[in-house]
C-alpha cells in the first residue's frame, strides 16, 4: 500500500523540559517511514537549531537520532509543504498550531505529552502503534469548527475593526483583575438576548465546551453538534444560565460597563476595552482536521479525561 502522507510537520511543547529528545525520536520514526520530516521553527530553535537563512526563515536541526539534519520551517511554510502534523505536547499547543494549520487544511494529530489531552489524544507512551497506520492512511477523521471575530470600537460615529481573532476553543469576554463586576448586552444577529452583569462571558465551541466553559458550569457539546454554547462567568443573577445557541448566526457582546475589561480568543488578550466596544464573534470558513487511531471515540475521551469510570468497563 503507498503511503498515505509523505512530507510530516513536527511541533513540539518546547518549554517543556526534556521534550528534545521525545520530538527526536518521533523525527527518527516518521523518517524510518519514509516520510520528509520538518520543524516547526520555534520548536527547532528551543532545540537549538541554528539559522541557515540569511533572514532567519529556515534553520537546520544537528543529527537527529543518527540521520540527516531537518529543515525547519515557519507555520505557513509547514502548512504550505506537508500533508500532516503531528503536534507533541497538550491541549494548548495543540490550540495554537491548529489555528495556524486550519486554512492549509493541513491535518492533525496529537500526542498527549501534557496533563490532561482533549485534543491531544495519543499517549505518549503508546505513540508508535497508533502512528504507524495512521501513516499508512489507516485513521479515523473528523473536523472541528471555529469561531473567528473582532473588537469593534466606534469612531466619528463609524464602527472601526480594531483587533480579529480566531479560536478553536473559546472567545472569553472579562473583568479585570483587580475590578468588580462587568455589565454586558448581548444580542444575537439583530436580536436582543440580555443584559447580564457577571465576572464575564465565555462564547464556546463544542471543542472548548470541555474547557473554561465547563469549568464555568457550562454543558458538553459533542464536537458534532452545529452550535455554541454562551456560558456567564459568576453572574449576579442566578436566571442568567448557560445556553446553546446555533452557529449560524453572529453574537455580540457590547461592553456596558466595567473596569479594564478583555477579550480573549483563544488566550490571545485585547485588554483595556471601552464602554461601548462591541466584540463580534462567528462561525469561522475554517475547520481544523484531526486524525486519531482506528476506533477512536469521543465518549472513550470523555469517559478517561472526566474519569466516568463508575457503571461502566
Amino acid at each position: 500500500m503507498p503511503k498515505a502522507f509523505r512530507h510530516a510537520a513536527i511541533v513540539g511543547k518546547f518549554q517543556a523540559r526534556g521534550i528534545a529528545p521525545v520530538l527526536e525520536e518521533i523525527a527518527h520514526f516518521l523518517a524510518g517511514r519514509g516520510l520528509e520530516v520538518f520543524f516547526e521553527r520555534d520548536t527547532a530553535q528551543a532545540m537549538g537549531a541554528t539559522a541557515t537563512g540569511r533572514h532567519g526563515s529556515t534553520a537546520r536541526v544537528g543529527d537527529v537520532g543518527g540521520i540527516g539534519g531537518y529543515e525547519a520551517l515557519t507555520p505557513e511554510e509547514l502548512g504550505r509543504r506537508c500533508e500532516i502534523a503531528i503536534v507533541v505536547g497538550g491541549d494548548g499547543t495543540m490550540l495554537g498550531f491548529a489555528r495556524e494549520m486550519a486554512r492549509f487544511h493541513v491535518p492533525l494529530v496529537g500526542i498527549n505529552a501534557g496533563r490532561l489531552g482533549f485534543i491531544t489524544d495519543i499517549p505518549l507512551e503508546r505513540y508508535k502503534e497508533s502512528l504507524a497506520p495512521i501513516l499508512a492512511g489507516d485513521y479515523e477523521e473528523e473536523h472541528r469548527s471555529m469561531l473567528e471575530g473582532g473588537v469593534w470600537r466606534q469612531s466619528n460615529g463609524v464602527a472601526e475593526c480594531i483587533y480579529e481573532g480566531l479560536s478553536l476553543n473559546d472567545v472569553v469576554v472579562s473583568r479585570g483583575g483587580t475590578a468588580g463586576m462587568v455589565e454586558l448586552r448581548v444580542d444575537v444577529d439583530d436580536d436582543f438576548v440580555a443584559n447580564l452583569r457577571a465576572d464575564g462571558l465565555i462564547v464556546s465551541t463544542p471543542t472548548g465546551s470541555t474547557a473554561y466553559a465547563l469549568s464555568a458550569g457550562g454543558p458538553i457539546l459533542h464536537p458534532a453538534i452545529g452550535g455554541w454554547v454562551v456560558v456567564p462567568i459568576a453572574s449576579h443573577t442566578l436566571s442568567n444560565r448557560p445556553i446553546v445557541l446555533p452557529d449560524a448566526g453572529e453574537v455580540k457582546i457590547g461592553i456596558v460597563a466595567g473596569k479594564d475589561v478583555s477579550a480573549s480568543f483563544d488566550m490571545h488578550n485585547l485588554a483595556s476595552l471601552l464602554h461601548g466596544d462591541q466584540i463580534r464573534v462567528r462561525r469561522s470558513a475554517h475547520q481544523v482536521r484531526f486524525l486519531h487511531p482506528r476506533g477512536w471515540s469521543y465518549y472513550a475521551t470523555l469517559r478517561r479525561k472526566l474519569r466516568w469510570y463508575e457503571g461502566g468497563v
